[in-house]
């Protein structure tokens, strides 16, 4: 199959009973959507959990899936519901660093590792940038995620949300006008953002 297919299309062929169609949009969207839980949640094993569950949705719904909306707006919806019902259920939430060892002990390095120099500034950065942006509310914090680190559209956020799409881009002008003030109060520069290369 193209490796430009679209995520429609390939939807339509997992409907259809082509396994590998759904390898195909697990492999696109598993980052990003595992990305936004895990700063949306603060925690890697949920994150995980609400991951594999939103995949497993995806599965359940195949049969009568119809494009209403595009793929990616369809999963992050998914996944955002899940967090948000989770949410609910727990009546005690333990928020644990990003950075937090793995299954093996070995803390989780990205794939692209920065210079010594960058990897060094951005150790001592991220916990206050995580602080910072667990300050923001729940739906200024949401906003921010899909925008900056799923990469969806204000009109995609709009839909994800159940928003309308101006009160998704005031969200985020709020999210943005926060963010500066909290890492101010902490003493963090943009030129300290900008020279530890964190997302």
């Amino acid at each position: 199959m193209p490796a430009d297919e679209s995520d429609e299309r390939l939807m339509v062929r997992f409907r259809g009973g082509d396994a590998r169609a759904f390898e195909v949009l697990v492999t696109r969207h598993r980052t990003p959507v595992f990305s936004f839980l895990v700063r949306l949640t603060g925690d890697r094993g949920r994150a995980e959990d609400l991951c594999q569950d939103a995949f497993l949705r995806v599965v359940k719904a195949a049969p009568d899936w119809e494009e209403r909306a595009t793929f990616r707006t369809w999963l992050f919806t998914i996944a955002r519901n899940l967090a948000a019902d989770e949410a609910r259920r727990a009546s005690f939430r333990r928020v644990e660093p990003l950075d937090r060892p793995g299954p093996h002990g070995a803390a989780q390095a990205p794939a692209d590792d920065p210079p010594p120099d960058r990897a060094a500034d951005a150790s001592l950065l991220r916990p206050k940038l995580e602080a910072a942006l667990a300050s923001l509310p729940p739906e200024q914090r949401e906003v921010f995620l899909l925008r900056e680190h799923a990469g969806l559209r204000f009109a995609e956020i709009a839909k994800v949300t159940g928003s309308p799409e101006n009160t998704v881009k005031s969200r985020m002008r709020y999210a943005l006008e926060g963010l500066r003030e909290k890492l101010a109060e902490l003493g963090v520069t943009a030129e300290d953002t900008a020279r530890s290369a964190l997302p």
